[in-house]
């Protein structure tokens, strides 16, 4: 979990770094995305490594969760959060929404299969006519949910990797917070800006 967490996270601050290129306009995006077209083969080479990090992702999540259920097959009869963070609780909740946001993600700005005003190469154009209403709205949401994710998941990825990381005001703890802001305020200011006009044709 930690080890594909790890390239995960990273995956998701250079994608963002990518994403913020919209704010120089048109011609900047385009080129972007025409960068990374250049070489059909990597860009297809890190495709695939993405799918089998998520994958791996989900693998040791689902042993994780048999492992918890097998060591205590019968539940609490009475349950009291007093350490768990709401982040950490719904990890189970906010994974599976993220899975299912990131393949309509995919269907949307990467095939334009459910993009009805989509065009080949014309990355800003997509951008900006699929960002608007509702779709904004869900991408919100998805970074909402993804805040949550990156919180807990980057403090745990740290514990994890043998960082000594106390549960209250430690590096790890800072880290998390810095990194979870950055991405998600960065992915997130995007659709915000299509919202409000900034960003528009």
């Amino acid at each position: 979990m930690a080890f594909s967490g790890v390239f995960l996270s990273l995956f998701v601050l250079g994608h963002m770094l990518g994403n913020l290129q919209a704010y120089q306009g048109a011609e900047a995006l385009d080129a972007y995305g025409k960068l990374l077209r250049k070489e059909p083969a990597l860009l297809w080479t890190v495709r695939a490594g993405l799918l089998v990090l998520v994958g791996l992702h989900i693998y040791a999540y689902l042993a994780l969760t048999r492992r918890n259920n097998s060591a205590r097959p019968k539940g609490y009869r009475q349950r009291k959060w007093r350490e768990s963070s709401f982040a950490s609780r719904s990890m189970k909740l906010t994974g599976p929404l993220i899975l299912a946001f990131i393949i309509y993600h995919l269907l949307h700005l990467t095939t334009g299969t459910v993009h009805p005003h989509f065009e080949e190469g014309a990355v800003y154009h997509n951008l900006v006519t699929g960002l608007g209403g509702v779709n904004g709205l869900i991408y919100l949401a998805a970074m909402v949910m993804l805040a949550y994710h990156l919180w807990h998941g980057v403090w745990s990825m740290m514990l994890t990797l043998g960082l000594p990381e106390g549960r209250y005001g430690s590096l790890g703890r800072t880290v998390a917070t810095i990194f979870t802001i950055l991405v998600t305020v960065g992915v997130a200011s995007v659709p915000l800006a299509v919202l409000t006009g900034v960003l528009h044709q």
